[in-house]
């Protein structure tokens, strides 16, 4: 018996990376799998490849049941699509993993429109489809489990990601949104930080030092070890668990913090921009943020 079993689960970007593992895992725990992937290349392009395919063909060879699925996040007919035929194969959906994402880096100045929006209709808007179109079948069931996929790119930040950290922060923004609305009819949503060396981050460039040592540290984070949380958090031994953001580095698992206030400035008398510069800026100064990046702060090796 897996703690899975009866359960359908639908992956998007399961064709390779932390997505195959995902979809491996939750059929290793008895979910049948619905395995969603383009199987287009870094660019976008279509590729020769059927990563879809070929992992729906080793869950049934191992004796798991699955489903390949190639329709596009970035659009409601291609969510509904993936949804429908989580339905028509095996009658039901319990969990969807948002995990469908791409880059298109580079720093602010020089980003194009075709970047930015390229990012976001995958990451943000691919999340919002995907997760709108089972929304259905989870109010009807009174049950279903979202699992988000964030980055601390957005979480923390880095550079020339402005696209993607937009996308991955208004992911958290969606997912608690999603549990709010949502938790009347026992559907939970979670969003996780995945650090893992994948086929899409092997596009971040390499032309300094300290790239390079980035770099190699990410090449020690193994994408295989997300997976196991995120079947955790989609069974259903973890139904009291929503509105969260979690991050798995390897075998270190993390909560986030969420923003709420850290400091106050009040006066009797209201603000004018004379006294907030010489009251509240010197009272919140101790507190401001630095521009830290990802790698200002998770400074030691993966374990």
């Amino acid at each position: 018996m897996g703690i899975m079993d009866g359960k359908v689960a639908l992956v998007t970007g399961a064709g390779r990376g932390v997505g195959r593992g995902i979809a491996l895992a939750f059929a290793k725990a008895g979910a049948a799998v619905v395995v969603n992937d383009l199987g287009v290349n870094l660019a976008g392009e279509a590729g020769e490849s059927t990563p879809a395919k070929e992992v729906a063909d080793e869950i049934n060879a191992a004796g798991g049941r699955a489903v390949a699925n190639t329709d596009s996040v970035t659009s409601a007919k291609g969510a509904q699509s993936m949804v429908q035929m989580a339905i028509d194969t095996f009658g039901r959906i319990d969990a969807v993993v948002n995990n469908a994402g791409n880059l298109r880096d580079g720093l602010f100045h020089k980003m194009t429109e075709e970047e930015f929006e390229s990012v976001i209709s995958v990451h943000l808007r691919g999340s919002f489809h995907v997760s709108r179109a089972a929304a259905p079948f989870f109010k009807t069931q009174a049950s279903g489990a979202y699992v988000h996929m964030t980055s601390t790119s957005g979480l923390v930040g880095n550079f020339g990601q402005a696209n993607y950290a937009a996308a991955k922060l208004g992911i958290v923004g969606l997912s608690k949104s999603i549990a709010l609305d949502m938790q009347r009819f026992n559907v939970r949503s979670n969003a996780v930080a995945p650090f893992a060396w994948t086929r899409m981050i092997d596009s971040i460039p390499t032309n300094t030092p300290e790239q390079q040592r980035r770099v190699d540290g990410l090449k020690k984070l193994v994408p295989e070890k997300i997976a196991p949380f995120v079947v955790a958090l989609a069974s259903d031994a973890a139904a009291h668990v929503t509105g969260q953001i979690f991050g798995v580095r390897n075998n270190e698992i993390y909560l986030f913090s969420q923003p709420r206030p850290v400091r106050t400035a009040h006066t009797a008398e209201g603000w004018t921009p004379e006294t907030v510069i010489d009251r509240v800026f010197p009272m919140f100064a101790n507190d401001l943020y630095p521009l830290h990046r990802s790698a200002d702060i998770f400074t030691w090796d993966p374990v």
